[in-house]
């Protein structure tokens, strides 16, 4: 033998996700990789005096959680409103003005995470909903899916924003019908706001939530967030060019824990000479620790204001939401991504948002020809059964995030279930039926859309139960324990191109581990909440320890 091994964990459930050997007792990892696996006292020929050796006692050792959609960057900002759990405006005004009390001086209020549902009537806000809680204070309040902003009065005079305004860089003016006056609701925001363009509009307009200072804050409170989760890899889906430099000053200092891949955002109009950037972007970042490359598409946006493309209309209505390209352009434009080489995350949550993404992938193969490209889409909340199979035959992964489907977000009484209407109910985040049919699954948390914790992914994915329990929704989409777990690790690594290396606890791979307090197989899917993550390991180091 070489020198000793850093860490040895023995005496534990080790859950592989391999293959060709299940399940083990004990794993050693020498030089940043995984040296050793097996049962019994093996593991004691790797053992030296510098030696880390954990007792588990039985708990549960997987390989690090990949989460494959995790906003990292934008993460929940500590300076804001705190509006998640708000169920009416009433509790909106209330956290708003508590706030205040607490920022008499502040010359914006800024909060996030408020849910359409809170408003009533299946309406979306308007700025004389904010107007009584904040006065002549602007206001800028984002929405639980950040895809939406809703501003007050003083905000939209703030920012010059009046029935003139067309188009604005951070997102698409809603205007009262019957008046034609900003109503104070801005959708598209992801698509807008969150680009280079509208990040710097909104820090040239002086809000200070897009400050840089502001995002490194998010960023690093994320990051130790990730690592005291087990997230040994974080896929930040969505930045600029501009947001490289907040990565790599949170490794220069130190706060970037766990690996990370970072996709860069295409909205419509990139240009060949963007596409040279991002190329060359990619080439300056391709280490284990930090890489970029991924490029993150939208097709259609989401569910509950009714922005995302359904093949039918919405329940009750005429409409069936737009696509932001004419499908022939997106074909054209997924097709020249492809041919250069470009991995596309796109995010689709309507069925026809969706089908307009497999059909492009389709296209692609058939004028670039097959090759193992491994085109994402994302979210995947609304899929009609006849382009599940499309998935596996299209070699398409279905990056999904089982706790958006759970009851108490997504389900009955909520507007995104009113909003498709009970009929496509089957058609919700289809993780079984996409699994059944030989598609890549890669889960993932949307932070902070939704909790980072994985293991609120899991109870989700395996009960599609609320979080206080209750009647299962679609239940015949839930998928066992050990599938769950498969996508937060070796699903998440092949849709990254990252399975040579991570993902499975497999001699050869880098060390990348997390011991849970207990062994999820041997309790009920509801102690999973209660559960927590012991130690988390990346290359070997322990990044997080519990207490």
């Amino acid at each position: 033998m070489n020198h000793p091994a850093e860490l040895i964990v023995h005496n534990a459930h080790v859950h592989t996700v391999d293959d060709r050997r299940p399940r083990a007792e004990a794993v050693a990892v020498r030089d940043g990789r995984i040296v050793w696996v097996g049962d019994g006292d093996g593991w004691h020929d790797f053992a030296g005096p510098g030696t880390e050796v954990v007792d588990a006692r039985g708990r549960l050792l997987a390989p690090g959680f990949i989460d494959s959609h995790n906003h990292v960057r934008l993460g929940s900002d500590a300076a804001c409103v705190q509006l998640a759990g708000a169920a009416d405006l009433p509790e909106i005004g209330r956290r708003i003005a508590d706030w205040l009390r607490r920022n008499p001086d502040a010359e914006w209020i800024e909060a996030e995470a408020f849910d359409y549902s809170a408003i009533g009537g299946g309406r979306m806000p308007t700025a004389a909903d904010l107007d009584p809680f904040t006065g002549d204070r602007p206001a800028f309040v984002l929405s639980y899916d950040v895809h939406t902003a809703w501003l007050n009065t003083a905000a939209l005079r703030r920012l010059g924003i009046t029935a003139r305004t067309g188009e604005l860089a951070f997102g698409t003016v809603r205007k009262d019908p019957a008046t034609g006056e900003p109503t104070g609701f801005l959708t598209d925001f992801a698509v807008r706001g969150l680009s280079r363009d509208g990040h710097r509009a909104l820090r040239a307009a002086g809000v200070p939530w897009a400050a840089p200072e502001r995002q490194y804050g998010r960023l690093c409170a994320s990051l130790d967030l990730a690592a005291g989760f087990g997230l040994t890899t974080v896929v930040e889906p969505q930045n600029s060019l501009d947001d490289l430099a907040l990565f790599e000053r949170a490794a220069a200092e130190g706060r970037l824990r766990s690996r990370l891949v970072a996709a860069l955002f295409h909205p419509r109009g990139t240009t060949d000479a963007d596409l040279a950037e991002f190329a060359a972007a990619a080439r300056r970042h391709d280490t284990d620790r930090f890489r970029v490359g991924p490029l993150k598409l939208y097709i259609d946006d989401v569910v509950e204001p009714h922005t995302a493309a359904l093949l039918e209309p919405y329940a009750g209505h005429s409409h069936r939401g737009e696509t932001f390209y004419p499908a022939e352009e997106f074909a054209g434009v997924l097709a020249r991504l492809d041919a250069a080489g470009f991995q596309a995350f796109v995010h689709a949550t309507g069925d026809r948002g969706i089908r307009t993404v497999l059909d492009a992938v389709e296209h692609a193969r058939r004028v670039n020809g097959p090759r193992d490209a491994r085109h994402q889409v994302v979210h995947v909340e609304c899929l009609d059964p006849a382009d599940v199979p499309r998935f596996a035959g299209l070699g398409v992964v279905a990056c999904m995030q089982p706790r958006h489907c759970s009851p108490d977000i997504a389900g009955p009484g909520r507007d995104w279930a009113e909003a498709v209407g009970e009929q496509r109910w089957s058609k919700a985040w289809p993780m079984r039926s996409l699994r059944d049919a030989g598609a890549v699954l890669a889960f993932s948390s949307d932070w902070n859309v939704a909790e980072m914790d994985p293991l609120v992914g899991l109870y989700t994915a395996v009960t599609r139960q609320g979080l206080a329990g209750g009647e299962a929704w679609v239940p015949e989409e839930t998928v066992p324990l050990a599938d769950a777990l498969r996508g937060y690790t070796l699903g998440s690594a092949h849709a990254n191109f990252l399975e040579d290396r991570l993902g499975s606890i497999t001699p050869g791979k880098l060390g990348d581990l997390v011991l849970f307090s207990e062994d999820l197989f041997a309790v009920d899917p509801k102690a999973f909440l209660d559960a927590r993550v012991d130690l988390t390991v990346v290359g070997g180091e322990v990044v997080h320890r519990a207490g």
